[in-house]
């Protein structure tokens, strides 16, 4: 069982139902389920599979995908076991975290399991049964401790509130071993009181009694899942709501040791005395305007705190007050101003006056900071023209690095003609003609146009990708032969200042992938080449976010004199499932390994040094470590999935860089997929060095990081992914 969280690590406080008067002077102690901000974890201990299972399926290969329903809807992604093929029970005794936290949880939240068997391949998977629990039950309690699962077999389980697969049977018709458990769970909650002698021949009998049902052949197939309990009842409150804790001794019941819950009809709303109150002390408070007014030591700490906090964490009534009454001396430091506007009561025109007034004398912020003050939680037009005023100190490459959150911006402004708008125009072309600016983005969007004609007739043919490239030369010296030469020069769609003047058929190709994606190459206007990918059917906008994020993260290392040799190439989405991505001239990894044997022969070839580090130039091998050690701490950060030696590509110059992230933030291509290591390492990308350490300060997080490589070296699963990857790449 998942062991009681200690309560001051859990961040939760016990509450106390007052009840003195009654007999004995015994206090039901409680916590609520909005002060818990751990994530919600469970162990599933085992599967007991029922006669049925046992005839028909030989070796079943079994794991459990588990998935949080909230109001019956799914919460967050599911989570599968290891696999598991043993025998009958299927244990795994395996902690399962969500990424739920207990205080997201309401009454109707459910975690539903699916066992599914992986004997015949990942191409014919079988549902084996599923079961659903209720986390809360009908005393809006968190149910803890070990619990039996009647599964339901060939169903998925179903998290629906009318749950069509329901982990609890009625009384009658509940086995014996069933019906032990739950009492066993009354007693380790202390609802059944303890006497020795008889609590170990009970015991005894029940191990017995389980034991023997298990080599039976069951009627029934159930799933053992075991909650975490806490050293208190956990008592569901909304998170955010009130509570006073001390409750009506007519509302506790001593001799069941629970609440009773009674429904109120005036909590939430609010009190009209208390409403006046805080009204006229607020605003006594925040007339307060004492310009020389310095913080104390306290406050300044306090403070400090505040401009830590993220952007996203709304600040309470105390720290609210606390930024306004130091306001004036707040003005030197830049980073408060953000903070401080959140502090504002907008509704009270006086005071917003005030707060505006004050906006000029503040220190000037940086960019990073201004794209705050454009989100929807800022609606007056001069805090957002003073953002607007920061982004025209930027420069071009600064402002691409949040160029698509300023056109987001776009959406939260109250006319098209705002001063963000205009920005935006003026600076994209602030010196070109605004008609010949409009052709050139409809000549571009018709050879997207075209581009994906050339894709749906190449889908049509089930070849392999050799054979389509021989078909795509073909449809260019065909129906498609207009490409080879344009009329006019067109802008790159990826770099606008690159003119595309025809496409080059000899040089365009069809990769091998899933989707086929387009490899096409262009001819320049100053005699030179240009190739791009086209690709159909990713969503190209992750692989944007994503290569915007790396951009940012390149910019920031820099300025720091710390040069990672990142690459962030241009991605363009034009579609849902569609969009253009630059061509960077590199080889994929798996290629290196199968070509030349190992990393260090490639770079050796390219780099060749007799007197340097393993025969290569101390340059290459440089450049390789730090975008290796770069790109690893990115995807990790990142939570990048899918990654295997067809997307790390090696540039000659030892540029190491990954592509294709289509899978972010945890995200994998099945959901029955292994669990990938922290990072993308393998010992053919360290046999040049094991050491990663950029000269990082921080002693902690270099024992992190180094522990993170270290797991992800020796790594099994990826190198089973890895291969049949290669079986299914050399099939295409």
């Amino acid at each position: 069982m998942p062991s009681a969280p200690d309560e001051a690590q859990a961040g939760v406080t016990t509450r106390t139902a007052d009840h003195s008067s009654c007999s004995g002077g015994k206090e039901f102690r409680f916590i609520l389920s909005q002060d818990i901000s751990l994530p919600l974890s469970f162990r599933v201990n085992r599967f007991v599979p029922d006669r049925t299972l046992l005839i028909e399926r030989s070796a079943p290969v079994l794991f459990v995908e588990c998935t949080l329903y909230i109001d019956g809807v799914q919460f967050g992604l599911s989570t599968n076991t290891r696999l598991k093929s043993l025998g009958s029970p299927y244990c795994w005794n395996e902690l399962v975290t969500l990424s739920a936290k207990y205080r997201d949880l309401t009454p109707f939240s459910h975690l539903a399991f699916t066992v599914w068997d992986m004997s015949s391949g990942e191409d014919n998977i079988y549902i084996v049964g599923g079961t659903t629990i209720s986390l809360f039950n009908s005393k809006n309690q968190l149910k803890t401790g070990r619990l039996r699962l009647r599964v339901w077999p060939n169903k998925m389980a179903d998290g629906s509130l009318s749950t069509s697969t329901p982990g609890k049977v009625p009384k009658t018709k509940r086995e014996e071993i069933e019906r032990l458990e739950r009492v066993a769970n009354k007693y380790i909650r202390g609802q059944i009181p303890h006497i020795g002698w008889l609590d170990n021949l009970i015991a005894n009998a029940a191990d017995k009694l389980e034991k023997e049902s298990e080599r039976t052949e069951n009627l029934h197939s159930s799933l053992i899942v075991e909650l975490c309990s806490f050293e208190h009842r956990v008592v569901f409150q909304e998170y955010g709501a009130k509570l006073h804790t001390s409750v009506p001794s007519s509302l506790v019941d001593i001799s069941k040791n629970k609440l009773v819950i009674a429904c109120d009809p005036e909590i939430g709303r609010i009190n009209p005395s208390e409403h006046k109150h805080s009204v006229l002390a607020w605003s006594l408070a925040r007339g307060v305007n004492d310009r020389e007014m310095k913080p104390s030591s306290v406050d300044r700490k306090l403070i400090q705190n505040i401009l830590k906090y993220p952007p996203t964490r709304t600040l309470n009534v105390d720290e609210k007050q606390l930024l306004w009454k130091f306001r004036f001396y707040l003005t030197s430091e830049k980073k408060a101003l953000v903070k401080f506007l959140l502090s504002v009561e907008w509704s009270d025109i006086q005071e917003a006056k005030q707060a505006v007034a004050l906006i000029p004398r503040w220190e000037s912020i940086d960019v990073a900071d201004a794209l705050g003050l454009l989100s929807p939680v800022f609606q007056n037009e001069e805090v957002r023209a003073y953002a607007v005023g920061v982004l025209e100190r930027a420069s071009d490459e600064e402002l691409q690095c949040y160029l698509l959150q300023l056109v987001q911006g776009l959406r939260f402004e109250r006319s098209d003609r705002s001063r963000l708008a205009h920005f935006l125009v003026n600076r994209v072309h602030k010196e070109e003609n605004g008609f010949q600016v409009w052709q050139s983005l409809i000549e571009q969007a018709e050879l997207t146009a075209q581009l994906r004609s050339i894709m749906k007739e190449l889908s049509n043919v089930k070849h392999d990708a050799q054979t389509k490239g021989r078909i795509l030369e073909q449809l260019f010296s065909g129906i498609f032969s207009e490409l080879k030469n344009f009329s006019e020069p067109i802008p790159s769609p990826l770099a606008p200042t690159v003119l595309l003047d025809g496409i080059v058929p000899e040089e365009s190709l069809v990769f091998k992938s899933a989707n086929y994606p387009l490899c096409i190459a262009f001819s320049t206007v100053n005699g030179g080449t240009s190739k791009m990918i086209f690709k159909k059917g990713d969503n190209l906008r992750k692989d944007q976010l994503v290569i915007q994020i790396i951009s940012l993260m390149d910019r920031l290392l820099k300025s720091d004199n710390l040069d990672l040799h990142l690459t962030p190439y241009q991605v363009l989405a034009t579609g849902l499932e569609e969009g253009l991505v630059e061509f960077i001239p590199s080889i994929s990894v798996a290629k290196i390994i199968q070509k030349t044997g190992s990393i260090k022969s490639y770079l050796q070839k390219c780099n060749p040094d007799e007197d340097g580090p393993f025969g290569i130039t101390a340059q290459c091998l440089e450049t390789f470590i730090k975008s290796c050690a770069g790109y690893s701490v990115i995807t990790y950060i990142l939570g990048i999935g899918d990654r295997h030696l067809d997307n790390l590509l090696l540039q000659d110059d030892g540029r190491l860089f990954h592509v294709d992230f289509s899978y972010m933030l945890g995200e994998q291509p099945h959901r029955f997929a292994p669990p990938s290591p922290p990072m993308k390492l393998c010992k053919e990308m360290v046999e040049l060095q094991q050491n990663f350490r950029l000269d990082l300060d921080d002693e902690d997080a270099i024992h992190f990081l180094q522990g993170l490589i270290n797991e992800s070296i020796s790594a099994f699963f990826p190198r089973v992914v890895e291969t049949i990857h290669q079986w299914a790449q050399s099939r295409r």
